[in-house]
């Protein structure tokens, strides 16, 4: 849904990387140079980034109003 602040296995923080990552993504660069410019070397943290999917547009109309 969100994208974690850090990594589940390392601890780095992720989180800052996640926006410059999709917008270059979406512009049409590779995945893989993407991650070598934004610094994430470890493959824990390159999984978190390519395997993260944002739903959160999505259930945020199920939600409850408070």
């Amino acid at each position: 849904m969100i994208i974690p602040i850090r990594c589940f296995t390392c601890g780095s923080v992720i989180a800052d990387k996640w926006e410059p990552f999709i917008t270059r993504i979406s512009a049409g660069e590779e995945p893989g140079k993407v991650l070598d410019s934004l610094g994430v070397k470890r493959y824990c943290c390159r999984r978190m980034l390519l395997s993260h999917v944002d739903i959160i547009k999505e259930v945020i109309h199920y939600t409850r109003p408070i």
